[in-house]
């Protein structure tokens, strides 16, 4: 309960940098085309961060380095306000970059909840903590409205004043987390991780879980800018925003029981469908309804494309491995997401919306073989083995 509270408070985070990080960067940068930059540098301060909080993890326990995260959140409240009130843009950079080490810590809380519990509640528990994220998807831009005009000379810098308050909040939370020390055997990590990595189950999840995260990524960035472009209210692009943040966590609150049900190999698949459908329906038209529609969708597609690749990561390391795998998985997610976050601004510069979700259609065919490959190749394998 106390993660998934945190995970709603935390979650806050990333949707106050979504919905304003293009924005202020469109006020700040020196040149237009680095608009969303500072949502680039979020991703890869999720990326740079995420093994070093793994090693803390592993060493000291998760929840000294879910504190270590907590911190970075105050610090990202702390500098952007800052760089907004002397319109640094680097100093606005330097800000997401924290932001997103704490971004990377609070995903973390999903494979923690999956540490007290037996095998066959995994998914469960683990979709559960996720689910708190549909309060980040109201309180994250509620707090933008309500807050970006307080001090018209400087837009958005109480916004993250009150983030970084929340923030606080949260360690405060997670404080009273008790979860087991780290064991000898954890400390020395199991198997070699190249041993690990070369499954083919974990190939799958990661490439899967990449391909999830990078789309939703790819796409968010450039929504509230494509959105600015054709005309369309800061309001309504925050109200896009926190209905695409109910949509990503919202269904955590059964993804674990359809993942028990069906397997998470055909969650992920509606997953990556999903996604697609929601391309499809932002090349339909620029009204705000096809803007929300196809960020509902991929909040949607994002959920059981993440969680499931998430609930394969769980299938392929022993218990004293978990940290390791976890992070090292996280990393390969984060650091493809930075590719995506890097691509969308000059793409949606370049050549507009429609060539962003166009584009988006290659990793997700990609993803859709890779799966389909290994889950044939699953189905396959007991026949091979009860051949005499």
């Amino acid at each position: 309960m106390r993660l998934t509270v945190a995970q709603a408070l935390a979650g806050a985070n990333s949707v106050v940098v979504y919905a304003t990080g293009a924005i202020i960067g469109n006020m700040l940068a020196p040149d237009k085309t680095l608009a969303t930059l500072p949502i680039s540098i979020f991703v890869v301060g999720m990326a740079a961060c995420i093994l070093p909080a793994g090693a803390i993890a592993r060493r000291y326990g998760r929840r000294m380095a879910f504190l270590a995260g907590a911190g970075c959140g105050v610090l990202v409240g702390v500098l952007a306000a800052l760089a907004v009130m002397i319109g640094s843009f680097w100093l606005f950079c330097l800000a997401t970059f924290f932001g997103g080490a704490y971004a990377s810590v609070v995903l973390s809380f999903r494979f923690a909840a999956a540490d007290g519990v037996s095998p066959a509640m995994r998914p469960r528990a683990l979709s559960f903590v996720m689910g708190g994220g549909v309060v980040a998807g109201i309180v994250g831009p509620q707090l933008v409205t309500h807050t970006m005009n307080v001090w018209p000379a400087h837009m958005f810098a109480v916004t993250f004043m009150a983030q970084a308050a929340v923030a606080a909040v949260s360690a405060l939370v997670l404080l009273g987390v008790k979860l087991p020390r780290p064991t000898a055997a954890e400390v020395a990590g199991g198997r070699p991780l190249s041993v690990i990595v070369r499954q083919p189950l974990f190939i799958t999840a990661v490439i899967c879980g990449a391909v999830s995260y990078m789309l939703m990524n790819f796409l968010m960035t450039a929504a509230p800018l494509a959105m600015q472009m054709s005309g369309h209210s800061q309001e309504n692009s925050n109200l896009g925003l926190q209905w695409h943040v109910i949509a990503m966590y919202a269904p955590s609150f059964f993804t674990g029981r359809l993942i028990t049900r069906f397997g998470a190999g055909r969650v992920v698949i509606a997953g990556l469908v999903l996604t697609g459908a929601s391309a499809a329906a932002g090349l339909t038209g620029l009204d705000v309804a096809h803007f929300w529609l196809t960020l509902i969708l991929l909040g949607i597609g994002w959920n059981f494309g993440f969680v499931g690749a998430s609930a394969l990561v769980l299938e392929c390391h022993r218990p004293e491995e978990k940290t390791r795998v976890q992070s090292f998985n996280d990393f390969i997610v984060f650091g493809t997401m930075a590719v995506g976050s890097f691509a969308s601004g000059g793409l949606l510069a370049a050549y507009g919306w429609d060539m962003v979700l166009w584009v988006s259609f290659v990793p997700l065919a990609l993803a859709v073989v890779v799966l389909s490959v290994t889950s044939a190749s699953n189905r396959r394998a007991p026949v091979v083995q009860n051949r005499p």
